[in-house]
Formats: C-alpha cells, sequence, structure tokens
C-alpha cells in the first residue's frame, strides 16, 4: 500500500502556548516516547522513502531529539510560524517531491501505522489527487469541519474559527493527516491566500483549489475518532497517557499477560513483555524493560530499561537499568540501580540498595544492606545490615566476594577488599583486608562491661531503677 509513498512531512514547529511549559510541545511524553515520536513511529510502519519534520519553537531541543529518536529524517526550520500552509511551502522548497506525499502533525500519539495504511490505500487504489483522514467525533469543537458535496466526496474543510453556526453542526472533522499527489500539490501549495481570521496559509485550503482545478478529493473516514485527538494542553496530555495505556494493557492482554488491574498499570509503548507474565496493581514498566514469561512483577513496582528473565518475582520495589536473574527474588522495597545484575535464583530482600553489582547465581541480600561497585559469586549470603563501604570521597572502590561466603550481620566491607571462597566475617566486623579462602575475618573491638556505670551516672532515671530492682531480685536469689 505504500510503495509509491516517497515523502512524509510531519509538521512539529508550533510554540505549544497552552502547555505553558519551556519544553516544546511535541517533546512532551506518554507511554515512553515523546509526542513526535509516537507519530514518527506510526510513520516507520509506511516505510517512506524520506521523512521532513518542519521545526520552529524549541528547535535546537526537538532537532537534539530528533537526532536521537529518527536520526534519518530532514529537519526544516520555520522561523516565522505562518501556519500549515505555510510549513507544507517550506518542507517543499527546494525539493523535486514525485510520487505520494504525506503530511500528518506531530501531536496526536494515537495515530497507528494501520490508520495511515488505511488512508494510503484508498489513496492510490481511488486513484485521487488528494485525501483527508477523517473522524466522527463526538465533540467536533476545536476541529476543521468536513464539507461533503452531494455525492459523498470532499468538498471543502472548514477550520472552526472560520465556521458558520450551519458547519459548526457536523461530526465529521479534519484529523490533520493528509495524503497528496505531490506534484498536483506542489502546483497548488503556492496558490494560498491568509485570508482567514488568523492570516495564516491553511493547507485545508488546498483541497478546494485541487478540487476546483479538477481533482478528486477524498475523505477517508476511520472507525476510532481516539486516533485523530491531539495534544494542545495538559488535560489532553494526561487524556492520551490514560488512552494509550488502556490500548497498551488490552494489546499485552490479549497476547497472554496477566494485568490484575489495568487501570493502575502503566506500560510504556517501548516495552516488552512475553506471554504468562503476571503484573499486580499499581506498577509500571517504563523504557526498554523486557520480561520474560512467569515473571511476577508487583505490586507497586516500577521497573525502567529493566531485563527480567524467566520465572523471577518483583514486590514493591523500584528498579533502573537492572538485570534480574530467572527465578531471582527482589523486595519488598528494594532498590536495584544502574549495573544491577542478579543472577538465577539470587535475592534482594526488604530494604536493599544494590548498584553497580553482580550478585551471583543463589546468593541473597535478604534485608538491610547496601551493596555498591562490587562481585559477589555464587551461593553468598550476605547478612541483615551490610554495607558495603565503596567512596572514599573522590573514587568509588570495587569489593569481590566469592562463592558460598558468609558475611555476619552488621558488617562493614570497606573497598578495595577481597573476601576469598568459602570464608566468613564475624558480625559487627569491619573489615579493611582481605580476608583469604576458608577464614574467619573478625574486625571489632573487645567487649568491656562497667559494671554500676547507669546507678552511678544516671541516678535516679527509670533505667538507675530498673538496674537496681534487679540487683535487688538477683540478691534475694542468691
Amino acid at each position: 500500500m505504500s510503495a509509491n509513498l516517497e515523502t512524509v512531512v510531519v509538521l512539529a514547529a508550533g510554540e505549544g502556548t497552552r502547555m505553558k511549559s519551556s519544553t516544546p510541545k511535541v517533546l512532551h511524553e506518554v507511554a515512553g516516547r515523546s509526542l513526535v515520536g509516537h507519530v514518527l513511529n506510526a510513520v516507520s510502519a509506511l516505510a517512506p522513502k524520506q521523512v521532513r519534520v518542519v521545526v520552529g519553537a524549541g528547535r535546537e531541543a526537538v532537532e537534539e531529539h530528533l537526532r536521537e529518536v529518527a536520526p534519518n529524517v530532514t529537519t526544516v526550520f520555520q522561523e516565522r510560524r505562518g501556519g500549515t500552509g505555510h510549513a507544507t511551502q517550506l518542507a517543499l522548497a527546494g525539493t523535486d517531491i514525485s510520487g505520494t506525499i504525506l503530511i500528518l502533525a506531530g501531536d496526536t500519539p494515537m495515530l497507528t501505522g494501520e490508520s495511515l495504511k488505511q488512508l494510503l490505500a484508498t489513496h492510490h487504489e481511488g486513484g485521487f489527487t488528494a485525501s483527508v483522514l477523517t473522524a466522527e467525533h463526538p465533540d467536533p469543537t476545536g476541529y476543521g469541519r468536513i464539507v461533503r458535496s452531494d455525492d459523498g466526496s470532499l468538498l471543502r474543510i472548514v477550520e472552526e474559527r472560520d465556521a458558520d453556526d450551519f458547519v459548526k453542526e457536523i461530526y465529521e472533522v479534519n484529523s490533520g493527516v493528509y495524503a497528496f499527489d505531490a506534484k498536483k500539490l506542489a502546483g497548488a501549495i503556492g496558490k494560498l491566500t491568509n485570508d482567514n481570521s488568523q492570516g495564516e496559509l491553511y493547507l485545508t485550503d488546498v483541497i478546494e483549489i485541487l478540487r476546483n482545478e479538477g481533482g478528486t478529493i477524498a475523505a477517508a473516514l476511520i472507525e476510532d475518532f481516539i486516533e485523530i485527538l491531539g495534544v494542545n494542553d495538559r488535560v489532553q496530555l494526561a487524556e492520551s497517557a490514560a488512552l494509550l495505556r488502556d490500548r497498551i494493557n488490552e494489546g499485552f492482554m490479549r497476547a497472554g499477560v496477566t494485568i490484575v488491574d489495568p487501570t493502575t498499570t502503566w506500560i510504556d509503548a517501548t516495552a516488552e513483555i512475553a506471554n504468562d507474565v503476571t503484573i499486580f496493581p499499581g506498577s509500571a514498566i517504563l523504557g526498554s524493560s523486557k520480561i520474560a514469561t512467569g515473571a511476577v512483577i508487583g505490586p507497586r513496582t516500577t521497573l525502567e530499561s529493566c531485563k527480567v528473565l524467566e520465572g523471577a518475582n518483583i514486590v514493591e520495589s523500584n528498579c533502573f537499568e537492572a538485570t534480574i536473574g530467572a527465578g531471582a527474588n527482589v523486595g519488598p522495597y528494594s532498590y536495584l540501580r544502574t549495573g544491577t545484575v542478579l543472577g538465577a535464583g539470587a535475592k534482594a530482600g526488604a530494604f536493599v540498595e544494590i548498584k553497580n553489582a553482580k550478585v551471583g547465581d543463589g546468593s541473597k541480600v535478604p534485608h538491610l544492606s547496601y551493596v555498591g561497585d562490587a562481585t559477589i559469586g555464587e551461593g553468598s549470603n550476605i547478612g541483615a545490615a551490610t554495607i558495603f563501604v565503596n567512596y572514599d570521597g573522590v573514587d568509588k572502590h570495587h569489593t569481590t566476594i566469592g562463592d558460598h561466603v558468609r558475611i555476619g550481620s552488621d558488617s562493614m566491607l570497606v573497598a578495595p577488599v577481597s573476601i576469598g571462597d568459602g570464608a566468613y566475617t564475624a558480625a559487627g566486623s569491619v573489615i579493611t583486608e582481605d580476608v583469604p579462602a576458608g577464614a574467619m575475618g573478625v574486625a571489632r573491638g573487645k567487649q568491656r562491661n562497667v559494671l554500676g556505670w547507669v546507678m552511678r551516672k544516671r541516678s535516679g532515671t527509670k533505667s538507675a531503677i530498673a538496674a537496681e530492682a534487679s540487683e535487688k531480685r538477683n540478691e534475694k536469689k542468691g
């Protein structure tokens, strides 16, 4: 259907003043992509020969973003915003575009590649000069209205500001997505005038020009008006986010993912989730996260750009750029940071923070510990309240733990340090030197009890009274 698609033009130069933001409108994000990123993703399904994006407001930021997400697009700068017709003139200037050209706005994140293919199929199969994607909107306020002739063909598009009361009663609206015969468009675009309420050049006026020149115009009506919804303010941004959430969740559920509460589960369009994954309420799966079959996520868990292998279980935790091995357990209240790799069957338990560390197969960090810049071998156990002291105030240092090591509770491992295979450290130790394989590392002061200290130094306190009573009881027993 898109074999003859020579060029796509994305109009992304608008100020977006209603967003009330220093961020250009098309760079605001929903479901893991910017608004213009969603549009470019839909366009990618058509495999066009070239994509030209008209930029304006926030030019530098938009161009930088485009270099990251779509490095092959060409940008065209619209210094003075003179309307969609003017933007199209700039996009065509100095080019010799032939075949079919598709033009669409950069702020319609719900648009799909399938609907664009439908428009192009209508355009090519009917041999039309121009084709417009339309939808029937239950509240068409703000949209250009589709005015059809008696035979049902598209007569003209009337912008809301220029519509009379009769036209405003029309529910069929313009999506802002057009397919044109490129040569015919190039001939008509120079005939636009700014004789309208905004004093701008409207691309919609090209439709009437082409029709008057004998061109044939099609209006391709799609069933779901949601696809054409644009984003102009924060309210519409939130509405689009919720609609995309529902669409994404439905797709995953139909593919075999159990989502216990879809209304509180947020999954980015860029995430990958296999069948037989279970996601409990209040969870978010963001960025480039990949979750393998049998994993259980949540409740109240956030994964951003993480890799979760088969059968892993993550509960009430936050993980960022971490790899969680097959059958591993995380949480509750764990924080896995960039560079964390949990091996198969490993555990990061309650109130554990790990960053830039590899935890070997079957090893456990059960609770209340910090592991940073470390390598832990297989089958080792890190006791409660252990701290990997990795930072000296200037540089980070590495700790190496061997296989089947037992680190006693409340240990401090001052990097750089190595604990050999099968070694132990005594609870409460501050380990500053390497512990050889099979050894017990003990680094703590000898306990000394100062008898009678409380009665002498804290006389009259509840502690002193309790201690005195205990002594009297002991004397009676003695």
